[in-house]
């Protein structure tokens, strides 16, 4: 039935990627899965299960279309897409769910489709009973690559967003990662979803892709049509539907400003990061593929704090050989002229599976907390060693560090230098050039047990990365691509401030660099606080840097010392830094809670 709706209705959600968005509504409607139910006589049952594996092959094929056509995506964007799809394609393996859907056609002679789903319900009524944050994320995971296979099996098709208007805001229910990468960044203006929050997959994607977004906002599309007029404030965390001359042209003032302000932020870019006081703050990239390297450079950063080297790994059939790497890690290094280059050893495993190594990884339920990173390549060590070689070749060519990602103890990392020193010493044989002294050897801070180690593991490194996206995760027992508890993923909770401050603290007294990467340094708001907690060097998603500079540029480092005492005292609550007083409501307007 259609509601009678007023001339103006302002909603509220959460604003998950700031900035405001104007323009006609698409509305993007996943709608109900049609499922047939049907029973399937037993002689036919085999020819059902090799439907059911068709479908399978089908899904395996498209979400390889979606990487591909996602082929543009930069930063933090391609690293949670890419995140995303090798979880599921893993999941379309020899997984649980799909051995129990070959027994449910088997035992219960029903038809693919139901059996999905009454195998979903069976994996979902286990996962019940373990109050696990990362089971229930997982069997979110479950449910959408169930729900492929069904459209897969009933001939039913996701949204074409290439039937948008030009500068459309995107309006759903439910708007998956995958919705958000598969946009064209000039028909999409903007998005909003009645479910989602700040924390999840898709609200990390808007923000890479510069996309203003509010999510979680009830009811949306019930107020919505297609082609409406629809505005998306991602700062207040508000959408207006149909608005008024009035309030329409004080958005497209916000607007304007908010285009010029980026402006001028990018023509001081290229300047240093000072505090009023004096103190400079090194302020890095964390990019994804040798491609972005010129977009930091334009947006300021005076080196890269995290280079992902997974981009190598990604759809092939085999693992790239030494030569082939060195040739990638060098192109970046002199890409960057003279500016430091860190790379991060292969962080496989867990969601972040690659094509390449799929044999190495059996099926786990809990697969974050298994083999990867790390543990993987010192198992597998010809993996490390040829990285390495690649890396320390590399290194003659411009300053690179090298970055291990998972570290938990130091024998991890007296191993590692001793066999970068092996290594070494393999290429000199060779009669191949290697720097003297060596490339720095980090170790990334992304799981307690480092952090409450670092003393001891920055006795043993030559820097400190912290890694606060996993940090929290991993302290928090929070997955924060889970909709159902992001909420408690949470960067500012004192346990985790207590680790980035603590793994800080012994990066200086060993007298080593350390820098903070991960989304908290991309947000200007938590810089005093970053900054009072004794880091110097911040490293975040590209676009981000600009208004980061900004921002420490009128902070005076005593003040933001002040503060982060008063917060880790327990004086202040750091969730004031991330949410500063919304705006007072419009006037006249509905506004629905």
């Amino acid at each position: 039935m259609k509601i009678d709706k007023p001339a103006v209705v302002e909603l509220e959600g959460v604003g998950v990627s700031p900035g405001v968005a104007i323009g006609p509504a698409y509305v993007f409607d996943r709608g109900h899965l049609r499922v047939p139910h049907y029973a399937i006589p037993k002689e036919a049952r085999a020819d059902e299960i090799a439907r059911f594996d068709a479908a399978v092959a089908d899904v395996r094929s498209a979400l390889g279309q979606v990487r591909r056509r996602a082929g543009g995506l930069s930063g933090a964007a391609a690293e949670e897409l890419g995140y995303l799809l090798d979880a599921h394609v893993q999941m379309l393996s020899e997984s649980r769910l799909i051995r129990s859907v070959r027994a449910v056609i088997e035992s219960e002679g029903i038809n693919a489709e139901a059996a999905i789903q009454t195998a979903i319900e069976q994996i979902a009524a286990d996962f019940a009973r373990i109050a696990d944050p990362y089971l229930a994320a997982r069997l979110e995971d479950i449910r959408e690559v169930g729900r492929r296979l069904i459209m897969a099996l009933t001939d039913q098709h996701h949204a074409d967003f290439l039937h948008a208007p030009p500068g459309a805001i995107l309006i759903g229910d439910v708007i998956s990662p995958a919705d958000v990468a598969l946009m064209e960044r000039d028909r999409i203006a903007g998005l909003a979803s009645g479910y989602g929050g700040a924390e999840g997959h898709a609200a990390i994607m808007a923000r890479a892709r510069g996309l203003p977004a509010v999510l979680g906002v009830p009811d949306l599309t019930q107020h919505v049509e297609n082609g409406a007029l629809v505005v998306v404030d991602g700062d207040a965390g508000r959408v207006v539907i149909a608005p008024d001359a009035a309030t329409l042209a004080r958005f497209e003032a916000a607007r304007e400003r908010q285009r010029q302000e980026r402006q001028r932020l990018l023509h001081q870019a290229k300047g240093r990061a000072v505090t009023r006081d004096g103190v400079e703050i090194a302020i890095l990239a964390n990019i994804d593929l040798p491609d972005e390297m010129a977009t930091a450079l334009e947006m300021g950063a005076e080196g890269i704090g995290l280079m992902r080297s997974e981009f190598l790994f990604m759809n092939r059939a085999e693992a790239p050989g030494e030569q082939e790497q060195y040739e990638a890690y060098r192109a970046m290094v002199e890409a960057m002229q003279g500016r430091p280059i860190t790379v991060r050893t292969l962080d496989a495993g867990g969601e972040k599976l690659v094509s390449a190594l799929r044999e190495h990884f059996a099926a786990a339920e809990n697969p974050a907390l298994g083999l990867r990173a790390i543990r993987l390549t010192l198992q597998e060590r010809g993996l490390m060693e040829t990285q390495l070689a690649a890396m320390l070749r590399a290194a003659c060519h411009g300053p690179l560090r090298i970055l291990l990602p998972m570290v938990m103890t130091v024998s991890e990392m007296r191993e590692i230098r001793a066999i970068m020193l092996q290594t070494a010493r393999t290429l000199i044989r060779r009669g191949q050039k290697v720097p003297d002294p060596l490339p720095p050897l980090g170790a990334m801070i992304e799981i307690p047990a480092a952090a409450l180690s670092a003393d001891m593991l920055a006795a043993a490194s030559d820097f400190l990365a912290i890694g606060t996206n996993d940090l929290t995760m991993y302290t928090l027992a929070v997955d924060r691509g889970n909709e159902q508890v992001a909420d408690l993923y949470d960067p500012l909770h004192p346990a985790v401030l207590r680790l980035i401050q603590f793994s800080t603290e012994a990066a200086r007294r060993a007298g080593i660099p350390v820098h903070l990467c991960g989304e908290m340094a991309g947000d200007p708001r938590l810089a005093p606080l970053l900054l009072g907690l004794g880091l110097r060097a911040l490293s975040a998603t590209p676009l981000a840097l600009p208004a980061l500079k900004e921002r420490i540029r009128g902070l005076v480092l005593g003040d933001c010392e002040r503060l982060a005492s008063d917060v880790m005292a327990g004086q202040a609550d750091p969730e004031i830094l991330q949410h500063p007083p919304d705006p007072a409501p419009t006037a006249g307007h509905s506004a629905q809670k």
